[in-house]
């Protein structure tokens, strides 16, 4: 409620009906005074923001300890003490991801790219050789020094030191980046022209592999880090995509329970993935004191952590559906089953999505 003062009228500034009360029984809109200072408006934002934080830590608190209760809350109508479920999701989906994104990105020529150089040669010299004097390099490392006999096998050495060169030996072992027979489009679309039978997905693939292979030079590497970068931004809309098809799979599992609509099982799938958010950024956690402790039993830690979303999750199906351990556990393995097969073709389609976004 505002602490601004009631107006003595009794007509609503929203829909002008007559008001009995603070508050319009027609829009809801508290009827007070218009006018306000600037900070009442900055302590009116603060007060939004805590009780927006404190259903939030309430709402996370319930929904960690008591697996399918704030489902089964927001389903008989018990709503006012929660957060929304929707604003629940976004406003978790968006700090996770925006850890997820700082802490992760790909470059798999990271290595390439680090100044120095090896027994005192410099690695941009090392670059710039041709593949017979590469390779003499390299023999000379191996047999001159044996802890790199120790650390590398001759193909590992030539793939953690040189990525840039297209095509090399290193005792006979080739090197290619698998040119297409077309070097651009307009030779491509020259032959299509000109009688060359393509279907539209191998002419379009074929396309995008020549537009590919001359932004990036024919760098193998950066082709792929850039569509794995892609295809992790693509992570959100994976996942939106995938929540209403896991509600879908919930309400055929359970389709003879009339007194559950679509609705019901969409929020306990939202009520799931916030979950799930919430224990991957205790995964990452874990993983980052791990690379700094060194703690090598952290590792047994996110395993038992990952398999807790699938512990959950069942606990949750068993709580809110309120069936027997035998049917809960056979529709859990149905439920994951057939999602990971759509988890799958959802994953291959936005693979050749991202593919075209790079």
């Amino acid at each position: 409620m505002s602490h601004l003062k009631e107006r003595t009228e009794k007509n609503c500034l929203n829909c002008n009906a007559q008001i009995m009360g603070r508050y319009c029984h027609i829009c809801g809109q508290e009827n007070i005074e218009p006018k306000e200072s600037a900070w009442h408006l900055i302590t009116h934002f603060f007060e939004d923001i805590t009780h927006f934080d404190g259903k939030f830590f309430s709402s996370v608190k319930l929904l960690i300890k008591k697996p399918g209760l704030l489902s089964r809350e927001y389903m008989i109508g018990r709503r006012a003490s929660y957060l929304n479920p929707v604003r629940m999701y976004v406003f978790a989906s968006a700090i996770f991801f925006l850890i997820f994104f700082s802490l992760f990105h790909f470059d798999l020529n990271h290595e390439m790219k680090l100044s120095g150089d090896i027994n005192g040669t410099p690695i941009a010299k090392i670059k710039a050789m041709d593949s017979a004097t590469y390779r003499k390099f390299v023999d000379g490392l191996v047999k001159n020094d044996s802890t790199w006999t120790f650390a590398y096998d001759k193909q590992q050495l030539f793939e953690h030191l040189d990525s840039t060169v297209t095509k090399a030996a290193v005792n006979g072992i080739q090197v290619n980046t698998g040119k297409s027979e077309y070097k651009t489009v307009a030779e491509l679309d020259s032959a299509v022209a000109h009688g060359k039978k393509m279907g539209w997905f191998e002419h379009a693939m074929t396309r995008n592999a020549i537009q590919l292979t001359q932004k990036y030079h024919g760098d193998n590497k950066a082709i792929l880090s850039a569509l794995l970068n892609a295809l992790m931004h693509s992570l959100p809309q994976l996942l939106f995509v995938t929540l209403p098809l896991f509600a879908l799979l919930l309400k055929l599992l359970y389709f003879r329970h009339k007194q559950y609509y679509y609705v019901n099982h969409a929020i306990f799938t939202i009520h799931f993935f916030v979950f799930v958010f919430i224990l991957l950024l205790c995964v990452f956690g874990v993983n980052k004191l791990e690379g700094a402790t060194q703690w090598s039993w952290l590792g047994y830690l996110n395993i038992l952590l990952v398999l807790g979303i699938f512990f959950y999750n069942y606990k949750a199906m068993r709580f809110f559906y309120q069936q027997g351990r035998f049917k809960t556990i056979l529709k859990f393995l149905l439920l994951h089953t057939v999602n990971i097969c759509i988890i799958m073709v959802l994953f291959v389609a936005f693979t050749l999505l991202s593919l075209f976004k790079i």
